[in-house]
């Protein structure tokens, strides 16, 4: 499960390098720029259900490359790694099947999104709103191997967490310390501009509602992202 992580992350980090270098040789660097970008961090919400068995987090990075068709309408190509953090709730089960409370868990959301902007830009004030959609690749990480018994009464947080459930029982024999689930899904948001240097540095504060059908159990989250673009 690492080295898939450190393998995502790289490729988001090659993409937002060619971004840049490609940004730098754009010849319109000023407020009528054709090119895009944006780099920011997140303070995430989660909704239901995924508020059920995650906390309020932190995004690890959010950046983005794009191309304006005009002043009011631009296209944005971008990454997402949002951390996870398990309620106490979500992990109370394993801690009582491995009788230990030095049980944790982690999981990450990664996302690579196409999205259409509409942007009203005002000398020194902006706002947006942004919409689309693309993959979502969610993970969870719990510290210890948990190996399932019989007769375990099969709740959401046995799905979350990646087990299989047979007529309301947790299926037997399974063994579990990670699970990965990648899925299309989409966004929707609005965002605020404020022009802070030159030639058109603006910083940006934005709330975006993203969901991906994971199964068993859905992903929603509203990240507050706030960034520099430019």
């Amino acid at each position: 499960m690492k080295a898939k992580t450190r393998i995502l992350v790289g490729v988001a980090v090659v993409v937002l390098a060619c971004a840049i270098q490609v940004h730098a040789q754009d010849e319109g660097f000023g407020e009528d720029s054709k090119l895009n970008t944006n780099v920011g961090m997140s303070w995430t919400v989660p909704t239901h259900p995924t508020a059920q068995f995650v906390n309020f987090g932190w995004g690890v990075m959010t950046f983005g490359a794009g191309y304006n068709f005009s002043k009011h309408h631009a296209f944005v190509g971008e990454f997402m790694w949002n951390s996870l953090y398990p309620t106490n709730e979500a992990l109370r089960p394993f801690r009582l099947a491995l009788h230990t409370h030095n049980v944790n868990a982690h999981g990450n959301l990664f996302s690579w999104t196409a999205n259409y902007r509409f942007e009203m830009r005002g000398e020194s004030l902006g706002a947006y709103f942004i919409a689309g959609g693309g993959l979502y690749f969610r993970t969870t990480h719990i510290t210890k191997q948990v190996v399932t018994g019989t007769n375990t009464t099969c709740t959401p947080v046995w799905l979350w967490w990646g087990f299989s459930c047979t007529s309301g029982i947790v299926d037997t024999d399974q063994s579990l310390a990670s699970s990965s689930s990648g899925k299309f899904g989409v966004n929707g948001g609005i965002g605020f501009t404020v022009k802070v240097g030159e030639p058109r540095y603006r910083m940006y504060i934005e709330s975006r509602f993203h969901y991906a059908p994971h199964k068993p159990i859905r992903t929603e989250i509203i990240p507050v992202t706030i960034g520099i673009r430019f």
